[in-house]
């Protein structure tokens, strides 16, 4: 049974409790196959008053959840009884999408909801991040967690959209698109309808990575390189080439990463293990807002000292 034919089933079962479903990629697309399993639950005429959806663009503060949300879970429903091919469950539910992004204060106050009102509604949270819902929120619902699509999928629904619009992709280009969507097909589909606009029906490899803003490999492999030869000098100044061709430093790090997990026989594993550390600090900073060529160099410094086994405090 797959993903979706898992949730059907839960759903269907009647007897569903509250679910957290939370997705590494593309969750748009599962969301909506979510939405469209409890569209099949009630008659069209009692979907509004037993389906509430709210979603990023609605105000779910604190006040939302005490009002809104909680005057909706607090009103009664009839019994269980199947009505012109609909189960009609004898509860009702709410999809809060992307609930990650709900305060911890709104989370708070909607979990005295859940308790109050679990035998008449049900809950559903939809989101990127489980480790934002907060824990008493999290163990009182079932997980479901979808992983990036495989390239396979990918390669197949691409093909399939390319030939239904009149575009011409060859295997180099097909294989770039599922490279830089890691696993995200919304993503991808995105990429390729910006390639279209821009270069109309035949895209190539170059065309995908220019409208991406994924960095060149060949930059990202001459840094490395440089930091390899062990003169900082040398970094450095790949490091200037970098700032001043405008490529962000969160991606820099991104592609940096998976060419050093992916070296073989050029460093151990210990080398390693340095190197992604200082990637992960560097990759806070820079959320954090620090200077992108201030860490780009401290990068480049930490991974020459790993690689040329310098003393270092790590």
């Amino acid at each position: 049974m797959g993903d979706i034919g898992v949730i059907s089933h839960y759903v269907f079962s009647l007897d569903c409790h509250f679910v957290v479903i939370s997705f590494c990629c593309d969750y748009k697309r599962w969301g909506c196959e979510t939405n469209q399993r409890v569209y099949t639950l009630y008659r069209p005429e009692l979907y509004k008053s037993r389906v509430l959806e709210l979603n990023a663009s609605d105000d779910r503060g604190i006040n939302v959840v005490r009002t809104k949300i909680k005057d909706f879970a607090a009103v009664a429903v009839g019994s269980n009884h199947r009505q012109g091919g609909y189960p009609c469950p004898a509860f009702k539910i709410i999809i809060l999408d992307e609930a990650d992004s709900m305060t911890e204060d709104a989370q708070n106050a909607l979990r005295r909801t859940m308790e109050t009102y679990s035998k008449v509604t049900r809950f559903f949270f939809i989101c990127n991040y489980i480790s934002r819902i907060i824990e008493p929120l999290a163990s009182r619902c079932a997980k479901f967690r979808f992983k990036p699509l495989s390239e396979e999928v990918m390669t197949h629904r691409i093909m399939h959209i390319c030939n239904e619009e009149g575009l011409n992709l060859d295997e180099e280009a097909l294989s770039t698109l599922s490279s830089i969507s890691q696993g995200d097909l919304r993503r991808a589909i995105t990429y390729l309808q910006s390639g279209a606009r821009l270069f109309g029906s035949t895209i190539t490899s170059t065309d995908l990575l220019d409208v991406s803003g994924v960095v060149p490999l060949e930059v990202v492999t001459k840094l490395f390189t440089a930091c390899k030869s062990g003169d900082f000098d040398i970094a450095n100044k790949e490091v200037d080439n970098i700032v001043a061709e405008g490529y962000p430093a969160s991606q820099i790090i991104n592609q940096l990463f998976d060419i050093i997990v992916e070296a073989d026989n050029d460093i151990t594993d210990i080398q390693k293990a340095k190197i992604c550390k200082c990637l992960a600090e560097t990759d806070k900073r820079l959320v954090d807002g620090a200077d992108e060529y201030l860490q780009l160099l401290d990068v480049a410094s930490n991974t020459i000292r790993a690689l040329s086994e310098m003393a270092q405090d790590f």
